[in-house]
């Protein structure tokens, strides 16, 4: 039975109290580009003052006249009430009961435009109320559009990732300040067999404009659900940069990203090259971009074709989005949400600030100067600072009651499991539902404090503990995708009957995930612990005949050569044995 009032979103907004969601990385894969016709967002909520946990909203029918309080995400405040919709659906984290995702990257973009006195809709609020309101992306873009027309935009530039069982979209948004009310935005559609990323850099650089046949200004948003429209935009999106004094020249050479966002080193370095791990598994010659994502920004006189660049615009930007010349799985999706920058020369196991045991993590702050010269640490995909992350999947061939999953976990995407969760879903597990702890509250059955202190101890030696993280995870994930096809079944034989059974089905096992997940984390904790206390590495024996115990064996693998090499270099013979050492 959908149940009736007022819904408030401080449900889950206390625990995010003051956060800041400026480093978050997503993906977006099109059907034709994934191996099982899915279309797949990812994101990873990167905070250090992020709580991972599982958010709910249950669907809802409202009497007309309801209001609905808006909390800003960030920093719990108060920011006002907007009309409730009339109907409201199921979300389960960034996935509603349609298979709608929708995914964030914080970009900023000019300081002019970061605060709008009055305006309600922050960025949070705007997917969490969308997911509730929405079937369908192309839906979910008219819904985030008319909100902050109406309430105005409340946060800074931001990148959307916004799917549904057909398409996925990229919209890049960004506020009018206090010059005017409510945002200007383009939004694409990413063709099909294509992926894009986006991670706190803008990237819808130039696009068709309402001059070509697919693509359409907001002033016209009845004709957004023509299939043959593949690009929407705010009818004033170049106006109002003019009218800042941000460009100058004709319409069709601007750029939504250089005018609203230019990329700088900070935004190809920390924030482009995540994008560009992704493209480089996917894609072939990638190559040529990796002075660009290393931070090396050319403006030349013209582009690469030619054209005048008189706003001096960066001329050697990453594509948009790129060919999938491999299938994408879901493991490649788990995959890439885990990268380091392994295999590339910023490799973060290999220089010195992994220390002994090459740890592909820094802490932070993120730059540092000495003598007036300002360095910096690498920002990869997998960041210790991540709240929670997932992988969705809309699967257009099943009911919308069973075809959305949203592949969910907390703390670092290195340590965690990516457990499935069906977005139809009434009971949250225990373990990961809201109100389970706190930043700053612990509690012995969440699973954000049991992750954290799994993956946290695995930092102190990195390269051998992990190991058996990555052990357990693999064998949990592989359990959790081999089952998913008879728990579809399953589902589906009993939608036929009644639907209400399904999702109790669902509910009983997505349930039954989280709380093994948990459960088998905790005990790997506490194997973990015994294993490597103190510097040592203990394996268990079995005792044998005769004997009252045994001690397990004892290695003591100490540092690596090339690290004792190290040493030596720079202390010379202080640590140098003189006679015979016992």
């Amino acid at each position: 039975m959908k149940s009736k009032g007022l819904i408030i979103l401080s449900a889950f907004v206390l625990s995010l109290f003051s956060q800041n969601l400026n480093a978050c990385t997503n993906y977006l894969v099109s059907k034709g580009a994934s191996a099982d016709g899915s279309t797949m967002i990812s994101y990873a909520a990167d905070s250090h003052l992020l709580y991972g946990e599982l958010y709910h909203w249950s669907a809802g029918i409202w009497p007309e006249g309801t209001m609905m309080d808006i909390y800003d995400w960030d920093s719990g405040k108060y920011l006002g009430q907007i009309n409730q919709a009339s109907e409201t659906y199921n979300v389960v984290g960034n996935m509603n009961e349609f298979q709608v995702a929708i995914g964030e990257t914080t970009y900023g973009g000019l300081d002019t435009l970061k605060e709008q006195e009055g305006a309600i809709m922050d960025y949070g609020s705007l997917i969490y109320v969308t997911l509730q309101r929405a079937k369908s992306a192309r839906e979910a873009i008219k819904i985030m559009t008319d909100l902050v027309a109406e309430y105005g935009y409340a946060s800074s530039g931001e990148s959307f990732s916004i799917a549904d069982k057909d398409e996925v979209w990229i919209m890049d948004f960004i506020g009018k300040g206090n010059k005017d009310k409510g945002a200007v935005w383009v939004a694409r559609k990413i063709p099909d067999g294509y992926v894009s990323g986006h991670a706190n850099q803008a990237r819808i650089t130039t696009f068709p404009q309402k001059k070509a046949k697919n693509s359409i200004a907001s002033d016209q948003m009845k004709k957004l659900y023509d299939p043959s429209v593949d690009c929407i935009y705010a009818y004033d999106v170049v106006s109002f940069a003019r009218s800042m004094g941000l460009y100058k020249g004709e319409d069709k050479d601007f750029s939504f990203s250089d005018t609203y966002a230019p990329v700088d080193f900070g935004g190809a370095r920390f924030c482009e090259i995540r994008v560009w791990t992704m493209f480089n598994k996917v894609s072939n010659g990638m190559s040529e971009n990796w002075d660009y994502v290393k931070g090396d920004i050319e403006h030349a006189e013209t582009f690469p074709d030619g054209t005048p660049n008189p706003n001096h615009y960066a001329t050697n930007r990453m594509p948009l989005w790129v060919k999938a010349e491999n299938k994408v799985t879901l493991k490649d999706m788990m995959a890439y949400m885990r990268d380091h920058l392994e295999g590339t020369e910023l490799d973060m196991r290999n220089d010195v600030g992994a220390g002994a045991f090459e740890t592909p993590y820094r802490w932070r702050p993120l730059t540092w100067t000495i003598d007036s010269v300002q360095y910096c640490n690498e920002r990869a995909t997998a960041t210790q600072q991540t709240g929670f992350s997932f992988v969705t999947q809309s699967r257009s061939w099943l009911p919308n009651e069973i075809g959305g999953i949203i592949w969910w976990g907390v703390d670092d995407a290195s340590g965690t499991v990516y457990m499935p969760m069906y977005s139809n879903i009434t009971k949250i597990p225990h373990n990961f539902e809201v109100g389970n702890g706190a930043l700053m509250e612990w509690s012995e059955t969440s699973g954000f404090w049991i992750f954290n202190l799994v993956q946290n101890f695995a930092y102190t030696r990195y390269n051998i503990i992990h190991n058996d993280i990555d052990s357990l995870q693999n064998q949990l994930e592989n359990e959790y995708m081999a089952s998913i096809a008879a728990t579809d079944a399953k589902a589906k034989s009993l939608m036929e009957k009644d639907r209400l059974s399904a999702i109790n089905f669902l509910n009983e096992y997505c349930n039954s995930v989280g709380e093994n997940t948990f459960n088998q984390w905790k005990g790997l904790y506490s194997f973990l612990f015994m294993k490597y206390m103190d510097g040592n590495i203990k394996t268990k024996r079995e005792v044998p005949e005769g004997y009252k115990y045994i001690t397990p064996t004892l290695n003591q693998p100490g540092y690596s050569e090339k690290k004792y090499k190290m040493i030596i270099e720079q202390t010379g013979d202080q640590f140098k044995v003189k006679g015979n050492a016992h």
